[in-house]
Order: C-alpha cells, then sequence, then structure tokens
C-alpha cells in the first residue's frame, strides 16, 4: 500500500492557509469602511469567477457524460440550486439581530468548511495517485483559499469579534480541509468518485455564488465605495486567473 503521509500533509498545508486571510484583520487604517469593500470585493470577484470557470466546468461534463445532454444539465441545474438555496436557509437560522458582517462571517465559515471537505478529498486523491499533480492542486488551493480566509475573518472582526476568536473560526474552517483527506484515506476511497465530487463542487458553486449575490454583494452595495468595489473585483479576477491558470 503507497504512503498516505505526503498526500494527507498536502492536504493540510491547502487547509491552513485559509488562516493567511486572517492577516488583514491586523492591518490598522483609518479608512473602516473602504477596507471592508475592498475585502469583501475581492472574496466575492473569486469565488464568482473560481466557481463559474473551474467548479462547474469541472463538474457539467462528468454528470452530462453519466447521464446524456438532457438530464445531465437537469440534474445539474438542481444540484446547483440546491447548493444556492442552502445558504437562504442557513441565513434563516443566524439571529436576526446580528449583524449584516456577523451574518456573513459565519455563513461564510460554514460555506467554506463544506467547500474545503472535497477539496482535501481532491488534493488527497491526486497527491496519493500522483505526487506531482498533487502538488500543484495543493498550490492552487492554497492560493484561492487565502481569499475565503478573508470572507470569514475581515466580517468577524469588524462584526466585533476579537481576534482569537476569528482566527479559531478561520482555522476550524480550514481543518475541514485535512479532515476530509483523512476520511477519504480512511473511509471513503471506496466510494468517492469524479461522478460524487461533481455533485459536491456543483452544490459548492450554488453555495458560493449565492453567498456572493445575497449576502455580500448586497452588504457592499449599501456602503456605496463604487470604486472600491470596482478595484476589489479588478484584482480578484487578476488572482482568480493566476489561479486557474
Amino acid at each position: 500500500m503507497k504512503s498516505a503521509t505526503i498526500p494527507l500533509l498536502l492536504s493540510l498545508l491547502a487547509g491552513l492557509s485559509t488562516i493567511l486571510g486572517c492577516v488583514f484583520i491586523f492591518i490598522k487604517t483609518k479608512k473602516v469602511g473602504e477596507f471592508i469593500t475592498l475585502s469583501l470585493s475581492i472574496s466575492l470577484g473569486i469565488m464568482i469567477f473560481i466557481s463559474i470557470f473551474d467548479l462547474i466546468p469541472m463538474s457539467l461534463p462528468i454528470i452530462i457524460k453519466k447521464y446524456g445532454l438532457y438530464f445531465g444539465i437537469i440534474i445539474s441545474f438542481l444540484t446547483f440550486i440546491l447548493g444556492y438555496l442552502f445558504i437562504y436557509i442557513l441565513e434563516k437560522q443566524i439571529k436576526q439581530n446580528n449583524s449584516n458582517l456577523y451574518k456573513i462571517g459565519i455563513i461564510s465559515m460554514i460555506s467554506m468548511i463544506m467547500h474545503n471537505f472535497p477539496e482535501g478529498i481532491a488534493v488527497f486523491m491526486s497527491a496519493y495517485t500522483n505526487i506531482k499533480l498533487g502538488l500543484k492542486m495543493c498550490i492552487a488551493i492554497m492560493l484561492h483559499n487565502i481569499p475565503e480566509g478573508i470572507i470569514i475573518s475581515v466580517p468577524l472582526y469588524y462584526s466585533g469579534e476579537s481576534r482569537g476568536s476569528v482566527i479559531k473560526k478561520t482555522l476550524f474552517s480550514g481543518l475541514s480541509e485535512p479532515i476530509g483527506a483523512l476520511l477519504s484515506y480512511l473511509f471513503l476511497n471506496r466510494v468517492i468518485n469524479e461522478l460524487l465530487l461533481s455533485y459536491i463542487l456543483l452544490f459548492v458553486s450554488g453555495l458560493m455564488i449565492s453567498l456572493s449575490i445575497n449576502n455580500i454583494l448586497k452588504e457592499l452595495l449599501k456602503n456605496n465605495n463604487i470604486k472600491y468595489i470596482i478595484l476589489g473585483i479588478i484584482i480578484s479576477i487578476v488572482f482568480a486567473l493566476f489561479i486557474i491558470i
């Protein structure tokens, strides 16, 4: 049996990179509103871009190949919608007296846990099969986990959470990645396949787009800092292109 040590370490490294997003809560600025807008805009752009140009194109062909064009598209759409609606249901469970920033932070944390779990499986399976492929995937995931750390840490911190609490929540989100890898190695390797991962990634893309449009974008438009929104989205597109390439 192959050694799982390096694949598990790569998934751990990819997950821990989420904590790098917490660097933003240590940046002191007088323009707090503009800083929050820029941070959220970067995260929004990356989540939408990766969902549309990475997760969906990666998953859709596999489902269509399995079920045919007509049923494949319907099944894919329904899976995406389930993820989209999940955020709406989740938001209703958070107390209404909490600030919008707190809601965004908590919803982001839960969404990223669900996002990182299959990523951990993907990194582990890739590295277990081909260490070079696993390393490349690890680096790509590390890069896009940083803005995911931002979307958890910045809203929570500016909603009044302490730095310690914010770091713990962000770390908890990142650790779901090596947990996914470990479970894959111990229990799931017999049932995990491309088709199941495709369902999970489509569901996650629905989560991320719902979070971006229904929560983050609404918060950004309230602040009316259009210049910083545009700047953040431009930065996110450049960063996302670098990740995907």
